[in-house]
């Protein structure tokens, strides 16, 4: 809570400490007499999904405000994708393959939090999913530039806990899938998508129709790996059928390397223009 009350009621942490100060009685200790915003169980009710819903787009908004993220650079990529140096421990040749991309996630974000921290480190703040593999990765080498960044970790059905070079203030745990992909692209500058699984495939697709259609701003979009995206899907097969424009086939560029992604960050072409793009400031 802000100290720079601007009125002089009484506050809800005060109201709330007294409440647990009154004596026990079968009056103050049902259920409906607990205050609203401090009884969990009736948070948790069906009926109040959209409150929890607004809870959730409200906390890490207001967080990231007062932290001064103002924007970020977004890493989408597997989770189950090792760092090179367990890559014995993969589960298949292929994912032992791709933690060549481990380390270009890492390289990428240290280089794009190094630049960030010129100009204050408010602007091109790395955002992950907080978990393991390519998201540690990304969290990882803004640490080792020195910089913070941003974890939105979920709920998931076997824990996945936050890996840890996440800045502990900048963690955020979220219930709702579609909540979590807002905050990926809104304050979003670039968007870096490294191999990944259904939930990489989801906020892939997610954010291209966003910008296809037009809901969100053309930003720098980058594909790590033409190999194993064009092995995925066949982006020109969408093109010749006429289910996307053939346009929109660049919406979004492959690349390979950390400074090759750097660069195409900072030189971003969209249709044939080629211009300096500073990503942090409205296009």
């Amino acid at each position: 809570m802000t100290k720079d009350r601007r009125h002089l009621m009484r506050d809800s942490q005060e109201d709330q400490r007294t409440a647990g100060q009154v004596p026990q009685t079968p009056q103050t200790m049902s259920p409906s007499y607990r205050l609203a915003f401090a009884d969990e169980q009736f948070l948790l009710r069906d009926d109040l999904r959209p409150v929890r819903w607004q809870l959730e787009l409200l906390k890490p908004e207001l967080l990231m405000n007062e932290a001064g993220v103002n924007s970020t650079v977004v890493l989408f990529g597997g989770a189950r994708i090792p760092e090179p140096a367990k890559k014995h421990t993969a589960r298949t040749e292929t994912l032992a393959e791709l933690s060549a991309f481990y380390e270009e996630a890492r390289l990428f974000a240290r280089r794009v939090t190094e630049w960030s921290l010129q100009s204050g480190g408010t602007e091109n703040v790395i955002v992950t999913g907080g978990g393991p593999g390519v998201m540690e990765a990304g969290n990882r080498g803004a640490q080792e530039a020195g910089g913070r960044s941003v974890g939105l970790n979920i709920v998931l059905p076997h824990e996945q806990a936050p890996n840890p070079y996440v800045t502990p203030e900048l963690a955020f745990n979220f219930h709702y899938f579609a909540i979590r992909k807002m905050h990926f692209l809104m304050r979003a500058k670039a968007v870096c998508v490294f191999p990944g699984g259904f939930g990489t495939l989801d906020e892939l697709f997610e954010a291209l129709t966003l910008i296809q259609t037009g809901r969100m701003k053309r930003v720098p979009f980058l594909l790590f790996g033409r190999a194993f995206w064009e092995k995925i899907v066949d982006w020109q097969a969408l093109a010749d059928a006429g289910t996307i424009a053939d346009e929109d086939l660049q919406l979004f560029k492959f690349v390979e390397t950390a400074e090759e992604a750097f660069e195409a960050m900072r030189t971003w072409t969209h249709a044939g223009e080629r211009r300096e793009h500073i990503p942090g400031r409205d296009e």
